[in-house]
């Protein structure tokens, strides 16, 4: 089962990390200067994950494919890591469908 993981950045935001039931991080969050923001932001990634459109899939400039995954406003909420291939960026988009809506949620910052 996967698990949102909150940590505090060096500039004292916020994020969160999806790792998968393997511990590899299929999703990471943008920086957030409170505590609840990031919850917030947790629980939109619930929410916006099961919606396949919500899915901005992009090439980089080095070729490598990854993805964005956006808020109903459109905002980015998620990005995740570089793949060498399409097929493995499917293979994320579909690990963070399967493991966002029940992961547990792991505050490292208290």
């Amino acid at each position: 089962m996967g698990k949102f993981v909150i940590t505090k950045r060096v500039n004292d935001e916020y994020q969160f990390n999806l790792k998968a039931g393997n511990g590899e991080i299929i999703l990471t969050s943008q920086g957030y200067k409170s505590k609840s923001g990031c919850t917030n932001g947790i629980s939109s990634v619930r929410v916006n994950s099961q919606i396949d459109s919500q899915f901005e899939r992009k090439i980089a400039v080095n070729n490598s494919y990854y993805f964005l995954l956006k808020a109903g406003n459109g905002e980015p909420i998620g990005k995740s890591q570089m793949y060498s291939t399409k097929q493995s960026m499917e293979k994320g988009i579909d690990s963070v469908k399967e493991n966002a809506p029940n992961a547990e949620t792991i505050d490292e910052t208290i």
